[in-house]
């Protein structure tokens, strides 16, 4: 009599290598509250309360909301502006630019970093009034930056020099002149915003027309090129750049 044939135990389960890791609660805790802020922060500003108040209405911990904004107002303020920031290049991203420039990729973008949060526009508002404050100040102007940043970096802009510098302090300053004329604008459809940053983005371009010409000339141009080796000396901070992912 012959035993009968033992069945193979079947092998342990192993871990997927490839499975996308958890999501971390605070994270997902964060987005969930910068989809039900603005309508509170309209009443109560960036604040604690405004935070509560979201927490609140989501059913969420009062301590996790804690957790996802450790400054609170501040803090949940900047969470919104590089939100904005995200919006607009998984925005630009999804649209079509052939034959379009850089200054046209550029201006498209400004324009539509303003258009992702135009729903939104009495939360940035009190947002551009908390970053105007001086204990905040550098923190608006550090979220201004980065925005420059994220508009050059989600157009390509592969400067290695001090051209990365003087693109994003250039945009900096069209942006945020731009983005406070856009707050007090009651034009149907914001057309006099647009053609307001149509003009801030001509003049600048005024400026690289001379600078062009300059290098032109036989007599400004060597103390141009002077400049110009100069620029190549000087380097983005380590970690940003051309090598940067977008927002």
């Amino acid at each position: 009599m012959t035993d009968a044939p033992q069945a193979t135990p079947p092998e342990p389960s192993r871990p997927d290598p490839v499975a996308a890791p958890a999501p971390d609660p605070v994270e997902t805790a964060r987005e969930r509250l910068l989809e039900a802020l603005p309508s509170h922060v309209a009443f109560d500003g960036w604040s604690q309360a405004a935070i509560d108040a979201a927490a609140a209405e989501l059913d969420m911990d009062a301590e996790l909301a804690r957790l996802a904004f450790p400054r609170g107002g501040v803090d949940a303020a900047l969470a919104f502006h590089r939100r904005g920031d995200r919006l607009m290049a998984e925005g630009f991203e999804g649209e079509s630019h052939l034959g379009m420039g850089f200054t046209d990729k550029v201006t498209r973008c400004a324009r539509l970093r303003l258009e992702v949060v135009a729903e939104h526009r009495e939360a940035a508002r009190r947002a551009a009034s908390l970053f105007a404050l001086p204990m905040h100040a550098a923190d608006g102007a550090r979220a201004l930056w980065d925005t420059a940043d994220a508009i050059w970096t989600t157009v390509g802009d592969t400067s290695d020099d001090a051209n990365w510098y003087t693109k994003r302090a250039t945009l900096a300053g069209v942006y945020s002149s731009t983005a406070l004329y856009w707050l007090g604008d009651d034009s149907p459809g914001f057309t006099a915003t647009w053609d307001f940053l149509d003009r801030r983005i001509a003049d600048v371009m005024r400026i690289e027309k001379t600078k062009a010409d300059l290098r032109k000339n036989p007599f400004t141009r060597p103390l141009m090129t002077v400049g110009d080796r100069l620029a190549k000396t000087v380097k983005p901070p380590r970690g940003r750049g051309p090598e940067s992912p977008a927002y």
